[in-house]
């Protein structure tokens, strides 16, 4: 993939292989690749995924997009997890993490 004339390496599944790399820009075109088209509630969530990324260096389980989600928007947790599933309608690993840059989590649960 190309964005702004830069090389992004996607591995064969279309995750980053250097989260690093990601952008709003690369953002985008992945999801365009995913047939999403981002809206503000969807750039909350990868938001709040690039922050915990940025902290601690490994995606974050959906649990804790759940609670944060919860608060972020005043809503329950379960609302939460209906809102994410939502925005993001082939799960939180096949895409909230390959769009927000994460390298592809294995053997997790997706929620």
């Amino acid at each position: 993939m190309e964005v702004n004339g830069e090389i992004i390496e996607l591995d064969n599944e279309g995750y980053l292989i250097e989260p690093n790399q990601w952008s709003r820009e690369v953002a985008i075109d992945i999801a365009t690749e995913e047939n999403l088209e981002l809206k503000d509630e969807h750039w909350i969530v990868l938001g709040l995924m690039r922050d915990f990324y940025n902290e601690n260096g490994i995606a974050p389980d959906v649990r804790h997009i759940f609670k944060q989600l919860g608060v972020d928007l005043d809503i329950s947790k379960k609302e939460a997890k209906a809102k994410l599933f939502s925005l993001f309608p082939y799960g939180y690993v096949q895409q909230a993490c390959k769009i927000s840059g994460m390298r592809r989590p294995r053997g997790w649960s997706t929620g």
